[in-house]
Parts: C-alpha cells; sequence; structure tokens
C-alpha cells in the first residue's frame, strides 16, 4: 500500500507565474501542495540573470495592468516595494525606418530584477527546483511524478502549468486523447534574447528611448535599454529580442554566438554604432517566447485516470493577466475534481 504521509494533495509542474498563482491559491485553501520546476529558480519567463555586479531582465520587461489581476498584482508589489513606476520613454520604429513614441503607458519595473515577482508570488511554498518531469503514472489512485533519475514525488492530483508543447510528451500515453487534441493546437513564437553590456564611457551617448518596438525587415523586434531600470547605472546594458523567424533558424544550433553577432551588427546599423562592440554579452535561447495559437479556455482538465489540469498564458492569449487568470482558474478547477 502507499504510505499516506508522503503524498501531497496537489503537485504544480512548473514555477512560471501561472503555476505560483495556482499553488498559492490552493495553499491558501489548506491543500498540501509542492511546486517542481526544472530550472535552478522559478519565474519562467518572469527572468533575470545576475552578470558583472547588476541584474539583466531577459524575459518580461516590465509590468502594466491589462485587466483586474494584474491591477492586483501591482497593487500588492507596490506595497510590498518591490515596484517601481517607470517613467521608461518607449519608440516604434517603422518600415520606413521613421523613430517615432509610442503612446505613453503606465508601466512598473523592479530596480532589483524583475523576477523578484515570481520569489513573492513562491513566499510560503514549498518549491522543489532542478526537478524535471520526465513521465507521470497513476498507480493506486495516486499520481507519480517522475523524473529521468527516478526522483519521485506522489499527488492525488496535478496541475500542469508549462507551455504546452511541453506538456505533451509527458502525458500522451496517460490522459484522453481528447485533451492530447486540444495540447496539439497550441504553438508558440521563439525567441533569441542577448544581454549586452558596455563601456561606461557611452553612457554620455545613450538613444532617446528606453524601449523601441521594431517593425521593418530586420531580425530584431524588440530593444531595452535594461540599465534605465535599475537604482543606479554603472554602464549601458541593454537587451535584444529577435523576431521568430530568425529564432527558428537557431532553434537547434548549439554554438549562438553567429546569431549573436548577426543581431547586433543589425543594431549598430540602425542605432548606435558602438552597439556591436560589448564588453561581455550573454545569450538566451527562448524556444517557448510567446503563445501564437491559443485555446480561449482559461485551462484544461480531466478526471482520466486522476485529476489533472493544464494552465498557462497559452490557455487564453499570451499576456500576464492571461497567465494569472489560468493559474487561478486551474486552482478553482483541480478543487473541485479532488
Amino acid at each position: 500500500m502507499t504510505n499516506s504521509t508522503n503524498i501531497y494533495d496537489i503537485a504544480i509542474v512548473g514555477a512560471g507565474l501561472a503555476g505560483l498563482t495556482c499553488a498559492q491559491h490552493l495553499q491558501q485553501q489548506r491543500y498540501k501542495v509542492i511546486v517542481v520546476d526544472k530550472s535552478r529558480g522559478v519565474g519562467g519567463r518572469v527572468a533575470t540573470r545576475r552578470i558583472n555586479k547588476t541584474c539583466v531582465d531577459h524575459g518580461l520587461s516590465f509590468l502594466e495592468i491589462q485587466g483586474k489581476q494584474t491591477e492586483e498584482l501591482i497593487q500588492q508589489l507596490t506595497q510590498a516595494n518591490i515596484l517601481k513606476l517607470w517613467d521608461g520613454k518607449i519608440y516604434q520604429l517603422d518600415s520606413q525606418n521613421n523613430l517615432k513614441p509610442t503612446p505613453p503607458i503606465k508601466s512598473y519595473i523592479v530596480p532589483q530584477g524583475i523576477n523578484t515577482i515570481a520569489k513573492y508570488l513562491a513566499r510560503g511554498l514549498e518549491v522543489k527546483r532542478q526537478f524535471q518531469v520526465t513521465a507521470i503514472k497513476s498507480i493506486e489512485n495516486i499520481w507519480q511524478i517522475l523524473t529521468e533519475s527516478n526522483q519521485e514525488i506522489k499527488a492525488k492530483a496535478i496541475v500542469m502549468a508549462i507551455p504546452a508543447p511541453q506538456t505533451l510528451p509527458i502525458l500522451e500515453s496517460q490522459v484522453p486523447t481528447k485533451l492530447i487534441n486540444q495540447l496539439r493546437q497550441v504553438q508558440f513564437y521563439p525567441c533569441i534574447t542577448m544581454m549586452a553590456g558596455y563601456d561606461s564611457q557611452y553612457l554620455s551617448d545613450l538613444p532617446s528611448w528606453h524601449g523601441v518596438k521594431i517593425n521593418n525587415q530586420t531580425d530584431l523586434i524588440w530593444i531595452t535599454l535594461d540599465s534605465s531600470k535599475r537604482d543606479t547605472m554603472t554602464q549601458p546594458v541593454f537587451v535584444f529580442h529577435s523576431t521568430p523567424e530568425f529564432a527558428q533558424k537557431y532553434l537547434d544550433v548549439t554554438d549562438l554566438q553567429s546569431a549573436a553577432k548577426q543581431l547586433l551588427q543589425q543594431a549598430a546599423s540602425l542605432f548606435l554604432p558602438w552597439l556591436d562592440s560589448p564588453q561581455w554579452l550573454q545569450v538566451h535561447r527562448w524556444r517557448y517566447s510567446i503563445p501564437s495559437h491559443s485555446l480561449s479556455l482559461p485551462c484544461l482538465s480531466t478526471t482520466q485516470p486522476l485529476p489533472l489540469v493544464c494552465c498557462g498564458d497559452w490557455c487564453n492569449g499570451n499576456r500576464v493577466e492571461d497567465a494569472l487568470i489560468s493559474g487561478l482558474a486551474s486552482a478553482d478547477r483541480i478543487s473541485g475534481l479532488i
């Protein structure tokens, strides 16, 4: 027989915004919850790197009010002294290479790095990091959640809070075909993201913008002057995001330096000549950056063979608001199934 003392009520796979929101909601209802994630930290695309005594946001750049859930989160984070209102100037580069300011929006940043938001949402939760789920099995009315090295967690119910394409190989042999077919409909755009730091001499030669959306024929889609979000700017730090089409070419390439070089050269030709000569450079590949096709549903669920829910921004859109809505919906759904 299974030892019930080692069984969680609900295991949540994925420590992004949806998974952490779900976990907090369930823990408040006194469920015994664990969150597992393959990464060393939490947050998913709410990501920050610590590089050369500074921090760099290489996923989500800032928060804005998109609906009720983001408004409530921003209020909580502001009260916790995590967020800061940002006076960042966002521009747009059109197909004729005309640089124009976009209408101002109320946006919020985290001077200590945007991943602080995820750490806030993870407070009080049991989180098991570097736990990459490769399979689930149902035995004696209990889910077994397994890694490649045969680490195991047991739970009465599961919430899969990771991108749908990552969920598929784990669930394919375990859940009804209808759910699998829904997951297969979801598609994501990839992105190559570069973080680059420059000599402090260029602090006197910064652009007029803090972020620029690019709508021309180059391979860049979004650039931020990330160091403008820090309390102290000791050197210019930029983050460059590629188009999905460019990233697609490099999805399975081991060395991304040639991709980085191309993007830097394009940025230098569009904006500032010195952008192609960073002091340091790091490249990150987002295989699942932004959902390109979602389901118009708050979450997916089944009770066969046991209670299981799938959630994420990809269920109903591609924004922070959608991730939060899906996380709350999945918590309500799974609590009604166990």
